[in-house]
């Protein structure tokens, strides 16, 4: 009898987590949540494990046109973000990581290693998560269901949403990333930037949670095609985000 006390009352514990959570960002009582793990890691690198290796572009290079050119996609991901990929392998070696984990693991506690590993273990991630977060133009490209719903609560609405998220991005002084992130302590969406190839996975961040949705507003990323109209780039981006994608991490991490 005790110990079918214990199990319901743990039950109903857990329950309750989930359906507080629920109500403040707007998803169902059945959604997970961070606290499932004694460190939020855990649990990110089990649902969306990323590796150390660059996977391949889940299109071509000229798919995202005419808002992201051919020739700016290519050199992206085949210098850039390749750079990133190798210098992230040799920083591993050196410091001993397990590549068999999730950087995620890493990233959580990158204030343990080195500018190496903290440069282009970021930078590795911020662009594996960039290419899977976009999808060839789609005119009045949106979110829906719950992801919408609960940027509506949160923000007031979605172009007020798309206002404060695109201002994150025109007002990051030099390189960095605009981000949509799931924050670590009170669990609702905020809107935040990093600088350089940080993220809000960092232990070292200022903005400390799961990310969502991210935007390179670094110049390689957009100056071929508009120069120094970093505006341009972000308003035109909005009609290639993958909002399919964003809302999957959405409903699993919320």
């Amino acid at each position: 009898m005790a110990t079918g006390k214990s199990t319901n009352r743990r039950e109903f514990i857990s329950t309750s987590l989930k359906g507080g959570l629920a109500m403040t960002i707007g998803l169902s009582a059945t959604t997970p949540i961070l606290q499932s793990f004694t460190n939020p890691a855990d649990r990110i690198g089990s649902l969306f494990p990323t590796g150390f290796d660059q996977q391949p572009l889940p299109y071509k290079y000229d798919a995202l046109e005419n808002v992201i050119d051919a020739m700016t996609m290519e050199i992206h991901y085949t210098k850039h973000a390749a750079a990133y990929a190798k210098n992230l392998k040799e920083a591993a070696a050196a410091e001993k990581v397990d590549i068999t984990k999730p950087l995620e693991d890493v990233l959580a506690r990158i204030s343990t290693f080195s500018t190496k590993m903290r440069n282009n273990g970021g930078g590795h991630y911020n662009h594996e998560l960039f290419w899977q977060s976009m999808q060839p133009k789609k005119e009045g490209n949106a979110p829906a269901g719950s992801l919408l719903a609960a940027l509506n609560k949160t923000f007031g609405s979605f172009d007020a949403f798309k206002k404060q998220f695109g201002d994150a991005g025109k007002n990051r002084f030099g390189s960095g990333w605009a981000w949509l992130y799931i924050d670590s302590k009170d669990k609702t969406l905020k809107i935040g930037s990093t600088p350089n190839q940080d993220n809000p996975l960092m232990d070292i961040s200022e903005i400390k949670g799961f990310p969502l949705l991210g935007l390179d507003v670094w110049e390689h990323a957009y100056y071929l095609k508009y120069q120094n109209r970093r505006a341009d780039y972000i308003d035109n981006w909005w009609n290639v985000v993958n909002w399919n994608f964003v809302q999957q991490r959405f409903e699993k991490m919320g």
